[in-house]
């Protein structure tokens, strides 16, 4: 193995360990979401979509795409270029492989940490004080060219920028390195970290089943209908962010106590989550893994919330387009 060879197998094998470290952490990364990627000369690799970051050292969740054909669609405008997979893979690169190219950084790393999307979620966002890098921020948009086409915009007016703030959705670094990226990274949570609610406590109303839906074995979760300031935010603030919403769905099951939720399966309703007001969360059998990170994690989002922050939520036809799309139905079989 000659030197060039021995540095491109270095980069890897610390992006795939870094990783799988964050990517255990659910206030880092919640099941499929968040991405990462690193560039080789005219190659990017960038992780696949559907896959864990947490499975970095034990699957092949990488594809090499054509970065010099990325480059020249983003030189000359064109942001709906597709990227090319390279090396024969069957693998679907990342719907924001773009965003990855358009950052000039070696590591590029996306995650909706919780820390930060507790602010990212807020009317007031101002940014973090103090800043560990050069920072920019753009509105939300639909994952994919939309979002491009946003920090494409972004970077042109602030090229320096390794921390891309996306509004209701999560953050963007990039650095020369794996260590650079950490250390911006570790900076930021500490700086924009929110000291979570105190849980409720139980008060015996709880029940384990709730035919057909069985409570989510999750305290946090649980605390979403067992604490009246959760509840009543849930009711209003449901759609924050697009995972949440595509794992998820666009409006939360409510029901304001065990009565109202059997009448309504009298009447018919099929449930597959539940918020009980003052019993608990319930889900099908099948809600999964995938589902259950991305509920904890808006669990973890609420619960760093002042009780006078105004939430801003995604419109109606926000939703209709994350809800009807393609690609997104692609990443969530995946995840699955």
């Amino acid at each position: 193995m000659n030197a060039r060879d021995d540095k491109r197998g270095g980069l890897r094998a610390a992006v795939s360990a870094y990783c799988a470290r964050i990517g255990a952490d659910p206030l880092l990364v919640q099941g499929a979401g968040g991405n990462a990627s690193w560039k080789d000369g005219d190659t990017m690799w960038v992780k696949a979509s559907g896959t864990w970051l947490a499975e970095a050292q034990r699957a092949d969740i990488f594809v090499p795409v054509d970065l010099a054909h990325l480059r020249a669609a983003i030189a000359a405008g064109d942001l709906d270029v597709v990227p090319r997979a390279l090396a024969g893979s069957t693998l679907r690169p990342s719907i924001e492989t773009l965003m990855h190219a358009l950052m000039p950084q070696t590591v590029v790393l996306h995650l909706h940490a919780v820390e930060v999307l507790a602010h990212l979620v807020r009317a007031d966002f101002t940014g973090p004080a103090p800043a560990p890098a050069p920072w920019c921020w753009v509105e939300y948009h639909k994952p994919g060219t939309a979002l491009a086409g946003a920090i494409a915009a972004r970077l042109r007016e602030q090229p320096d920028a390794q921390i891309v703030f996306l509004l209701n959705h999560g953050v963007v670094i990039g650095g020369a390195d794996v260590g650079e990226v950490e250390a911006i990274l570790t900076s930021l949570l500490a700086c924009m970290r929110t000291e979570p609610v105190t849980p409720v406590a139980p008060t015996g109303a709880e029940a384990n089943t709730m035919p057909p839906l069985t409570a989510i074995p999750d305290e946090g979760i649980q605390q979403l209908a067992l604490d009246p300031r959760l509840y009543k935010r849930l009711r209003k603030e449901w759609a924050l962010c697009p995972d949440h919403v595509v794992f998820l769905g666009a409006e939360a099951a409510c029901y304001a106590d065990a009565d109202s939720f059997v009448a309504a399966q009298t009447m018919g309703a099929e449930a597959r989550l539940a918020f009980i007001a003052g019993v608990g969360v319930y889900a099908a059998g099948d809600f999964g893994a995938a589902r259950t990170a991305q509920l904890r994690c808006y669990y973890d989002i609420l619960a760093r919330q002042p009780s006078e922050a105004a939430l801003t939520t995604l419109s109606t036809p926000q939703l209709a387009e994350l809800l009807d799309w393609d690609a997104e139905r692609y990443r969530l079989a995946m995840a699955r």
